[in-house]
């Protein structure tokens, strides 16, 4: 049980920012009209919009905002533009490989700031297909350390636990766990964790995972958390995935 994933020590500091920026309802929202809008309102039938909700309620998002989320995604409220994913390619400082993964009703809006972004940041937006094939989708779950001290977790038995439901990596940072599964286990293994006492994980949900991480030095770092942090700052921006270790 080790890692040292930069992107996941990211994603880790970008859910407790989140917690303090002003757009993160906004976030929360798109995410549960795209759940809606792929696999129906049904929460109970829709894992992926079950995961939506209770991200969002973890988050105190009001009920009337999820409601109307979803309606939004089923087609029962028109309200503006549909919601579309988009995934943009680029290139941050050093060549690090950047996916920037989008929920916008506004694809013009999206793609200029997006490209100004980069252009500021000392990075560049490739073309499709340009960087994406260096990562692959996978499920992740994250837990904090006060989770675990909280539930008085046993880390063997929490990692035999969720490795027989398929997890495929747990790695574990000074401040959280992470778990990683194919695609086809992310249920089967999110069920296994809330079985071991986690009742609702930090964060959990279907993530680009680089292949391959690579070493940069401190100035590189230091540049790229600048675009991260330019990036993440756009309302339309919902994860922000890099091969940087």
């Amino acid at each position: 049980m080790s890692g040292h994933s930069k992107w996941s020590k990211i994603q880790h500091k970008k859910g407790k920012a989140d917690a303090q920026r002003g757009n993160l309802f906004t976030k929360l929202c798109k995410g549960i009209t795209m759940a809606a809008k792929e696999g129906g309102g049904d929460a109970d039938m829709n894992f992926s919009l079950r995961m939506a909700v209770d991200k969002a309620k973890a988050n105190n998002v009001p009920k009337d905002n999820i409601d109307r989320s979803i309606k939004k995604g089923t087609g029962e409220l028109k309200d503006g533009e549909e919601i579309q994913e988009i995934i943009y390619e680029g290139y941050g400082p050093g060549g690090i490989a950047v996916l920037v993964e989008t929920l916008t009703d506004n694809k013009n809006r999206t793609v200029s700031e997006v490209k100004n972004a980069f252009t500021k940041h000392n990075g560049s937006v490739g073309g499709p297909g340009s960087v994406q094939w260096q990562f692959e989708r996978m499920g992740v779950m994250v837990i904090s350390n006060e989770q675990s001290t909280i539930n008085n977790l046993n880390h063997d038995d929490l990692e035999l636990a969720l490795i027989e439901a398929g997890a495929s990596d747990i790695l574990e940072f000074d401040e959280h766990l992470e778990i990683r599964c194919p695609m086809d286990t992310f249920q089967s293994v999110l069920e296994a964790l809330k079985g071991s006492g986690i009742s609702e994980p930090e964060d959990a949900g279907l993530k680009w995972v680089a292949k391959e991480e690579v070493a940069v030095d401190a100035d590189t770092t230091e540049k790229m958390e600048t675009l991260y942090d330019a990036l993440d700052e756009l309302d339309d921006v919902n994860e922000i995935y890099t091969n940087e270790k």
